[in-house]
């Protein structure tokens, strides 16, 4: 799939950072990581024998300072012209711990990739006490569904969602609107067995359709597919 233009944006903010580096062996990589409200947020490494910390981490910190809230997307880049480069262990499973709905810029064969950090790191560790905020993202287009009480459903593949509080973040949106709210129930059932009570399905909707849908979001997701129907709230 194409990045949205914030992702692209994201990617170039790291690029352009890091080639302004080269000078100092102790600044190699740079890091750029965007909020929810639409900061793009930059740092570098720090390299030190006793284990400086990459430049992910310092943008984490440097995005907590601001204030920011759960970061939507992060991308590093090398000096010297490497480009996009992956994050190493550690910081994915920082990311995970505190950003567990980050999505991360990785190098793909032709073009850069966004990922999901549990993506990066399967059948990882979590760690319990990492209480971090969680995000549950939405196609821009149902800011006003959402926003109005309307729409109070959704439907994943391959995407968990856990029961609770949430930020409802709407991708690649202009004005970077967001909504509080929290995800009341999950429930997991196949594809091609779900019925339209299963999916609260609206009268004039049809499973067709609405696997049609899904399809479209989830090129590789198969017929026999396991989803989650997520319902949620908003905060009131």
């Amino acid at each position: 799939m194409d990045l949205f233009e914030s992702e692209l944006r994201v990617i170039e903010a790291a690029e352009e950072l890091a080639a302004t580096l080269g000078a100092d062996d102790n600044h190699t990589v740079a890091a750029a990581a965007m909020d929810t409200s639409g900061v793009i947020h930059r740092a570098v490494n720090v390299y030190h024998f006793t284990g400086g910390p990459c430049a992910e981490f310092v943008v984490m910190g440097v995005a907590a300072t601001a204030g920011a809230g759960p970061l939507v997307t992060m991308a590093a880049a090398g000096d010297g012209g490497r480009g996009l480069i992956p994050p190493c262990g550690r910081c994915r499973q920082a990311m995970l711990d505190l950003h567990p709905d980050v999505m991360v810029a990785v190098p793909g064969e032709w073009k850069p990739q966004l990922r999901p950090i549990r993506k990066l790191l399967p059948d990882t560790f979590f760690h319990p006490e990492a209480n971090a905020r969680r995000m549950l993202r939405f196609n821009k287009s149902y800011y006003g569904d959402v926003a109005s009480g309307v729409k109070t459903t959704t439907i994943r593949y391959d995407d968990p969602v856990a029961v609770g509080p949430a930020l409802f973040m709407f991708e690649d949106d202009e004005e970077h609107r967001t909504l509080e709210g929290a995800v009341t129930a999950v429930e997991h059932y196949r594809l091609d067995q779900l019925t339209p009570e299963q999916a609260r399905l609206a009268p004039e909707a049809s499973l067709a359709g609405l696997r049609q849908g899904l399809q479209r979001h989830y090129p590789d997701m198969p017929a026999e597919a396991h989803v989650s129907v997520v319902t949620f709230v908003l905060e009131s």
